[in-house]
């Protein structure tokens, strides 16, 4: 295992994700995020020279629709539900003095 995680890293790590983790789960991550950085410096002996830089592996342009309004304005038959209403909109008690 090239890449040794230390106790101090896993205490470190511990209090950013504000884990308390006991003897056992930490020796268990120990183990998982040395693997984790094996599997990346494995992944790092690859030669990427040729291979083009992406953002998402599918290629695609602007996926977004249109934005069309659909329902058109329908104010007065929503206030029809409102219990009270007040200049066109629902009116509901204060919340902020």
């Amino acid at each position: 295992m090239a890449n040794i995680i230390t106790d101090e890293t896993i205490d470190y790590v511990g209090i950013l994700a504000k884990l308390e983790l006991s003897r056992e789960e930490k020796e268990a991550a120990k183990k998982d995020m040395g693997r984790m950085l094996d599997y990346i410096d494995k992944l790092n002996e690859l030669d990427t020279a040729q291979a083009e830089p992406m953002s998402h592996i599918f290629s695609m342009n602007n996926v977004f629709r249109e934005d069309v309004v659909t329902n058109g304005d329908d104010r007065d038959r929503i206030l029809q539900n409102a219990p009270e209403q007040k200049e066109g909109a629902f009116k509901v008690p204060r919340t902020v003095e």
